[in-house]
């Protein structure tokens, strides 16, 4: 691997920036007694929160990759704990959506917050226009990382 390639130092950049959030995570789930996967779900139900996707127990263990049963006893940790909800669809009673409980969202704000501030403060010292690229750059790595996981 050819470190002067400019694409293999943005490869070593995210490598570098996912051990960080990963070890961010990792601190985090351990603070507050929780499993990995229920940081991940966390972030996967609150990021549909934001997208406006209706997310349910299905859509969560595709994306976690778990089973049924799994995503289940998921659920129910999370739930026990206070940090998420089952809700009843209103279009589709038979069909049951998960929501992030405000708990959960002030215990990642606590946490993440200062972050967040940091990396927003970091993206001011950019043009909006150098923001664009970046962000085209890192969907299309996410969407590239999620090709060849599927291959």
């Amino acid at each position: 691997m050819d470190d002067g390639n400019p694409a293999m130092r943005l490869v070593h950049l995210l490598r570098a920036v996912t051990v960080e959030f990963d070890l961010l995570g990792a601190e985090f789930a351990a603070r507050e007694g929780l499993h990995p996967t229920d940081v991940r779900a966390l972030i996967h139900l609150l990021d549909a929160a934001r997208d406006g996707v209706r997310a349910t127990p299905g859509w969560l263990g595709e994306r976690l990759r778990l089973n049924s049963a799994g995503t289940t006893a998921l659920v129910d940790r999370l739930e026990r704990l206070g940090l998420v909800r089952r809700d009843r669809d209103t279009t589709d009673r038979r069909r049951v959506l998960l929501r992030v409980e405000e708990k959960a969202v002030e215990l990642g704000w606590a946490f993440f917050g200062p972050v967040i501030g940091e990396v927003v403060t970091a993206a001011a010292d950019f043009e909006p226009e150098e923001l664009e690229t970046v962000r085209r750059f890192l969907a299309s790595v996410l969407d590239s990382t999620g090709r060849a996981r599927s291959a």
